[in-house]
């Protein structure tokens, strides 16, 4: 394998050659690439003293209580940093959980193998991300639920980055299971690699997994080990074990990328009623104790390093026992979490998800609802925006390219100049033009305008009833379906200097001779 100042001499991948992804596959209409601002004021339900007890809540339970930690370097670490130690159980002291939070920065990047896509997470920044790790997989064609295949997955990355308003490619569209556990992250981050130039995600289970996903983006941009660590290449997520605990594979991976400064995701998985209290106050207090506890950890080992905190409460049915997502109480969970995070001056990241099986009306209003709870809650990043159903059980090329119409058109909500007050906005000369009873079609105030005045779905359908009818009466799921065969028939991969490829293609060879990754944990 190349060393990496070799690497670093190449032709890098990507850059605006990236774009060719899209040469001559103009299957939709659809928004440029951007990073969206949220102009709006967060939605902010708690009072100040409401503020203050949820936050003195996650302390007592960090003080009093304790979170279990599986991995005997976090435990050793942690009592190196003063915090008490009884078995596997760390109880930690509010003052240094607040210095230790207090040094992750409010603002990051993470630059990819294309710069271009570079994104920035935290501020007022918010970013949309693919559907990740469902295990099964369902489309019209189908007609049935399938676990996941290798092409399963490649086409749904194929949709992570013919689609501008996705941002960032997330863990694996759908669980290949066609392929081996332990080389399972190979073959699926080969593939992202090749099919996207997007930022990437790495699974924190154990060493290999993640050691393997860093040297394969660091040799993908064409970077030096210096280069690498420099600034954030790409990020993982972890999960707690609700309730507190956070288990060894996951640690083992935060820890691995925090050393080598790569953006940290931490997502308590709590369900009111179920793995937290049925309160909605008291499951964000435990979430938020998870979450901060692995950030302390972080920022002990490498002060500085990018951290976010997730928010993943929701709550189940209580006459089932079955996650419900997009609920009311989900989306008040999510604006209270992101006053939270602001409290702690610390990035957001939520999710776009659903309970419904298949992409129907309740799947697109639940996801509805989590989409804007993301954006009044000030959320930085939206996992699984694009593509989720049966609570994350299943992704769906239809749900994907659905979803993907209501991420535009949020985004297009967010454009300021919808909002311009300016003389020429204002348009009381044309209104003066027209006068009363008259319309505004012809008049030149319109048609210097009209192009780009208002939104353009590529898959809403505002013929009338009787058009819709005569143009064959397609619903709107199948309307998806054919612009999902479209796009993935019409694919093209971004550009990537074939010496990388190769490079790349060796590596995941020379791991999987080695065995890969162990499956036993």
């Amino acid at each position: 394998m190349a060393d990496g100042a070799t690497a670093t001499r190449r032709k890098r991948g990507g850059g605006r050659a990236g774009n060719a992804a899209r040469r001559g596959t103009a299957v939709i209409e659809q928004s440029p690439w951007r990073i969206p601002v949220n102009i709006d004021r967060p939605i902010e339900p708690l009072t100040p003293e409401g503020v203050e007890a949820i936050h003195n809540a996650a302390m007592e339970i960090l003080e009093e209580i304790g979170i279990e930690f599986l991995h005997d370097d976090a435990l050793a670490i942690l009592r190196e940093a003063g915090c008490t130690i009884d078995g596997q159980n760390v109880r930690m002291g509010r003052d240094f959980v607040m210095e230790m939070v207090a040094k992750a920065p409010a603002e990051f990047t993470i630059t990819p193998r294309n710069p271009d896509h570079t994104i920035t997470i935290g501020g007022k920044a918010i970013l949309f991300g693919n559907v990740s790790s469902p295990p099964n997989y369902w489309d019209m064609e189908l007609g049935r639920k399938l676990p996941g295949t290798r092409e399963m997955c490649q086409n749904l990355l194929k949709l992570t980055q013919y689609f501008n308003c996705i941002h960032f490619a997330g863990g694996y569209p759908v669980e290949p299971v066609d392929i081996h556990a332990s080389v399972r992250h190979l073959d699926v981050l080969y593939d992202k690699l090749t099919l996207t130039d997007k930022a990437m995600h790495a699974y924190s289970l154990g060493k290999e997994r993640v050691e393997d996903v860093m040297e394969m983006v660091r040799i993908a941009g064409g970077l030096s080990h210096e280069e690498f660590e420099a600034t954030p290449r790409m990020y993982t997520n972890i999960n707690s074990t609700s309730p507190l605990k956070h288990d060894e594979p996951m640690l083992d991976g935060w820890m691995r990328m925090a050393r080598r400064g790569q953006g940290l995701v931490v997502t308590p998985f709590t369900l009111a009623g179920a793995m937290a209290p049925v309160t909605m106050a008291g499951a964000v207090a435990q979430s938020l104790a998870e979450a901060l506890c692995a950030i302390a950890l972080a920022q002990y080992i490498r002060p500085g390093v990018p951290c976010v905190i997730g928010t993943f409460t929701s709550n189940v049915d209580m006459k089932s026992g079955a996650p419900a997502f997009g609920t009311p109480e989900y989306m008040r969970a999510t604006q209270m979490t992101g006053q939270m995070a602001r409290f702690y001056g610390l990035p957001l990241r939520s999710s776009g998800v659903c309970a419904a099986n298949v992409p129907d009306g309740q799947a697109m209003w639940e996801t509805s609802n989590s989409l804007w709870a993301a954006v009044q809650s000030g959320t930085n990043m939206i996992y699984h925006a694009a593509g989720w159903l049966e609570g994350g059980l299943i992704a769906s090329p239809e749900k994907f390219v659905m979803d993907c119409e209501v991420i535009q058109q949020i985004q297009r909500y967010m454009e300021p100049e919808i909002l311009d007050t300016s003389p020429e906005a204002l348009a009381v000369d044309a209104i003066r033009e027209v006068g009363a009873g008259g319309h505004f079609f012809g008049i030149q105030h319109t048609q210097d305008r009209y192009t780009a005045a208002f939104y353009q779905p590529f898959l809403s359908d505002w013929r009338n009833f009787e058009a819709w009818e005569a143009a064959g009466a397609v619903w709107t799921p199948e309307r998806a379906h054919r612009i999902y065969k479209d796009i993935v028939g019409a694919f093209e991969p971004p550009a990537m200097d074939d010496g990388i490829r190769d490079e790349l293609a060796d590596f995941v060879a020379r791991r999987k001779a080695e065995g890969g990754a162990p499956t036993d944990f």
